[in-house]
Order: structure tokens, then C-alpha cells, then sequence
């Protein structure tokens, strides 16, 4: 299930609360505003969902009127989603509560963020609650998700069973579990030996002892009870969501504050790994966050979306939509204008396009920082908001006559010379100076121009349509040259230094004839011919 728009009448923070406009098919919604502007009331609001969907209502109706209710009158919740048209209403003595819409049992699934389990307690197999339908989750969203142990014994008592079912019970284990968790914490901590962590092997409690789950770091091994809090806040919510993995399915998931324990980059990939990794496609997640790593990701994700709770005054009507990722204002509730200005006082902050800038940012370019967004749409209209602003575009299918007047009109947009950002790692020029065996300069360029060759028909037939969605002529048709036959005799020469500019070296070249010289991309931009050109377009 995804939902398109959520409304809130009387429900804890809000009076009238619309959050609506939400993409079809967005995987992710991000949360964000300062302690206490509302986020999580927006998980209780799931949780009663949750209750009427489960037919619980008589074991919340004591805590209804305190921790729900706004005032004296019955709160209201609709939601509108890919499953169709969901409400309800206060449950009470007289009132068993109106639903229009029949959520399946198994609709919402949310996490607490008082979840965080120091160690490991028990000793048994045997939980007192079962764990089926998530019927040990906590009655309401503020008191403790003590779900860990249970997680560990689902998996336990799956392991000890196959042990005797199974052919090869070691295969298993390490296929279900062991395997999809370590590929998880290898993406999230980065493959780093010093600070990553690698689940070695998961114990039953036996003869009065806990559970034993150990895990390699750097040389160690080392006890889930001596793990950092980060560490275990990561490794909590994995080992969840593979335990309950068919509760995920065509769900709304919600997870308070992620982020707790985490540093910014680490921040970032679990979100990135549980949303593209862990999410199913028919599912769609909600988190609440202030954390810088969490912004980051979701505003360069073409699948999510933030709403700003910020500074608003929920005693009367709000409606929220997604809130603009063309605009750096969303990084305000994590680091606050005031603090950014000293911070990048005397810094020249260069909008790009997409996720470069982690690229941009390792030439370590002189009081230059590079910050990505999304399509070159995005990058122009940072610039038109503010002429004080610098941004880099990609080339494209630009003329050199367009590109003039474009540096004419817009003295801080910078244009790369060749049509992406590829084009530059992957030249010649680029790889030559790597000098890595086994590499013969000629033979590259005549096989960029044998596949450019075979292509070039194709290219030609996307150059107009391609065209027709560029910002810059939309905004200013007078940018915007008449003739555009120089992309086409560009594109029939054999000159390197002509066809490269019009020739996508990410989408339309082959790269298999280098795949032999395993260079990654954090070689590839280290160069000194790599930097050079990039300074001359930013000076």
C-alpha cells in the first residue's frame, strides 16, 4: 500500500491536518521538523489504523480521550492510498467507531523509537507473546518496542528447526540470515575493516545463558552486548525486519528516528539499504528524522519525499505537501542557515546535477563545495532563484553558440564541456594518466569511435526531443540557437575532441573493453588532468 494523502481532525497536534500530493508509487516519506513540531503524532495516527484494522478497538478505548484526542471531540483519520479510500473515528462507550474502507489486518507496520535493546536478557527459548501478526508490538507508540529478543527467537527457533529438516541446515542458515544481514552491514558501514561489522554466528541460550550472537570487527569478535549503540540500532532494525519479512508485504511501514547513534554518512546508507534494499516495492515507508544523513538521501531519491512540520502552528488548518528539493532550505532543521553561514564563510557552494558531488568533493577543489540535486531542471532553477548562486550542469546536447549565451545571461552557471560527467573519467586523456597495465591509448579512442559510429543515427533521432525539456529555453527562448546542425556534423566527424561532446559515454558506450582495468570511479576522479579541467569550467 502507498498512500496519497493523509487528513487529521482533532487527532494530538492537529486541529485540521492535510499532508497531501504525495507520488504515486513514492517509496519513502521523510518526516522532518524540530523536537516536538508533530512528526510522530503522525505514527499514532497509524497505529489506531493499525488497531481497527486488527479489530483491537476495546483495548485502547481507556487511553482514547487522553493521548488521542485533541479536545473533547472525536478525532477523525482518512487516508487516501493506492488501496483505496480509508476512515475512521473515535471509538467510545456508545460509538464502536465508523470505518468507511476495510484495511487488511496487515496493513501498517511501525517501530517505536524506544526500541534499543543494551543487551542481550534471555535465557530461555519462549516468548510470552506471540510474535504472530506482530501481536507483541507495544499498546500505544510511546512506550517501549521491546520486539529484539523476540526477533532473535523467531530466527532461532526457525534455525533449530531446520537443523533436523533440512539437507544442508548450514546453507540455509547462512542464505536466510547470515548473508542478506552481513551485505546489508557491508553497504551500510561501507566496506570499511576498521569500523565495519560482520555477523559470525547466531547461538540458542543454552544452560542458563543468553543468546549467543557474535560479530567480526576489524580482527575481533566481538559480543552483540559490547556493540556500540549505533552498531546496535542498526543491527535492531535489520534483524526486524527479516524476522517479520511477511508482515512487510503491501504495507504501510513506520519508523521513528532511524538515525539515533548514527554518524551523518552512516545516516545515509541505512536509510538508502533499507528503502532500496529491504522496502518491498509495494510498500512504502515513513520516517521521521532530523538527521542531516536522512535529508540527504531523501532529497536526492527520485522516490521520496519530505514534509516539513517546521514552525507551524498546528492549533489551526495546515496542509503539507512534498517540500521542494531544488532548494537547500530542507538541510535548515539540520543545520540551521545561521550556523551554515559561518561554516562555509569565504566557501563557493556549487549546485550540481544528481549525486556527483560526492565525486566533485574528493578533487578537493580550493573554498569550493559541491552539493548535489537532481536533474539539470533543478540545477538551473537554483541558479534563477538567485543569481549569487553557482551551479554546474551537465553539457548535454547544448550548442557552443547556447552555451555562450547561456554564460552570457547566467555568469555563475557553469556548463560542462563534454555531455556528462562520464565523459570526463572515462576520456583518454583521464585514463592515460592512471597508466594502468595493459592500456593502450589509441585503441581506446578507436573503440569509443567504432561505438560512436553504430550509434550515431540513434543519438541524432533523441537530439530534438531532448532538447524540448531543457529549463534554460523554457524560461528564455532567446537562449536558444535555431540551428542545431553543428551537434550533427560534430557527431559524423571522427575527431575525438569533437563527437566526445555529444557522445554519452555513460548510456552509449560499452565499457566493457575497460572493465579489465578494474578502475573505479574513486580512481578515476583522483587525477591531476581530472581536477584541471574541472577548476577551468568553475573559474
Amino acid at each position: 500500500m502507498q498512500i496519497q494523502k493523509i487528513r487529521l481532525q482533532n487527532f494530538k497536534r492537529f486541529t485540521d491536518l492535510i499532508i497531501e500530493d504525495i507520488p504515486e508509487n513514492t517509496k519513502l516519506v521523510l518526516l522532518i521538523g524540530a523536537n516536538g513540531s508533530g512528526k510522530s503524532s503522525i505514527f499514532d495516527a497509524f497505529e489506531v489504523l493499525n488497531v481497527y484494522s486488527r479489530k483491537l478497538l476495546p483495548s485502547v478505548t481507556a487511553l482514547v480521550e487522553k493521548y488521542y484526542q485533541k479536545k473533547d471531540d472525536a478525532f477523525l483519520i482518512d487516508i487516501t492510498s493506492n488501496k483505496g479510500f480509508f476512515h475512521c473515528q473515535t471509538w467510545s462507550e456508545t460509538n464502536s467507531g465508523s470505518t468507511v474502507g476495510e484495511l487488511p489486518i496487515n496493513s501498517f507496520y511501525g517501530r517505536t523509537s524506544f526500541r534499543q535493546i543494551s543487551r542481550l536478557t534471555k535465557t530461555v527459548l519462549g516468548s510470552e507473546l506471540t510474535t504472530q501478526n506482530d501481536a507483541d508490538r507495544p499498546k500505544i507508540y510511546i512506550d517501549r518496542d521491546e520486539r529484539f529478543e523476540n526477533d532473535i527467537e523467531n530466527m532461532l527457533r526457525d534455525i533449530l528447526k531446520n537443523v533436523f529438516s533440512s539437507v544442508d541446515s548450514s546453507k540455509y542458515i547462512r542464505e536466510k540470515y547470515i548473508y542478506p544481514i552481513n551485505q546489508a552491514l557491508h553497504r551500510i558501514f561501507n566496506n570499511d575493516h576498521n569500523i565495519g561489522i560482520e555477523l559470525l554466528e547466531i547461538i540458542p541460550p543454552l544452560e542458563g545463558k543468553t543468546a549467543e550472537i557474535n560479530f567480526k570487527k576489524g580482527d575481533s569478535e566481538i559480543h552483540y552486548n559490547l556493540l556500540s549503540a549505533g552498531e546496535k540500532e542498526v543491527i535492531n532494525i535489520l534483524f526486524n525486519l527479516l524476522s517479520r519479512k511477511d508482515l512487510l508485504q503491501d504495507a504501510i511501514l513506520f519508523f521513528d528516528e532511524m538515525d539515533l547513534h548514527l554518524n551523518t554518512a552512516i545516516q545515509y546508507n541505512l536509510l538508502k539499504e533499507i528503502t532500496e534494499n529491504w522496502i518491498p516495492d509495494n510498500s512504502q515507508l515513513w520516517t521521521a528524522s532530523h538527521a542531516l544523513g536522512f535529508i540527504d538521501y531523501a532529497r536526492k531519491s527520485d522516490d521520496a519525499v519530505i514534509i516539513d512540520f517546521d514552525s507551524l502552528n498546528f492549533d489551526i488548518a495546515q496542509t503539507l505537501l512534498p517540500q521542494s528539493k531544488e532548494i537547500l532550505d530542507v538541510f535548515d532543521i539540520a543545520v540551521p542557515k545561521s550556523m551554515l553561514s559561518q561554516l562555509f564563510k569565504g566557501k563557493k557552494i556549487i549546485f550540481c546535477e544528481n549525486k556527483n558531488d560526492e565525486w566533485y568533493n574528493l578533487l578537493g577543489l580550493e573554498n569550493t563545495i559541491f552539493v548535489g540535486g537532481k536533474a539539470s531542471r533543478e540545477v538551473f532553477l537554483h541558479i534563477k532563484r538567485d543569481s549569487n548562486n553557482h551551479a554546474l550542469r551537465d553539457r548535454d546536447f547544448l550548442t557552443d553558440e547556447e552555451i555562450e549565451a547561456i554564460k552570457k545571461e547566467y555568469p555563475t552557471y557553469h556548463i560542462l564541456k563534454y555531455y556528462d560527467f562520464e565523459n570526463y573519467i572515462y576520456h583518454p586523456d583521464n585514463i592515460a594518466e592512471l597508466s594502468p597495465e595493459g592500456f593502450d591509448i589509441e585503441t581506446y579512442i578507436k573503440e569509443i569511435t567504432e561505438q560512436k559510429n553504430k550509434k550515431r543515427n540513434s543519438i541524432l533521432m533523441t537530439v530534438v526531443s531532448s532538447r524540448q525539456t531543457y529549463e534554460e529555453f523554457k524560461t528564455n527562448d532567446k537562449l536558444k540557437s535555431n540551428d542545431i546542425n553543428s551537434i550533427g556534423k560534430d557527431l559524423e566527424s571522427n575527431e575525438l575532441e569533437r563527437f566526445y561532446k555529444f557522445f554519452d559515454m555513460k548510456e552509449q558506450f560499452n565499457k566493457s573493453s575497460i572493465a579489465k582495468l578494474n578502475l573505479s570511479k574513486e580512481k578515476l576522479v583522483t587525477t591531476q588532468w581530472f581536477k584541471n579541467k574541472i577548476q577551468e569550467i568553475i573559474d
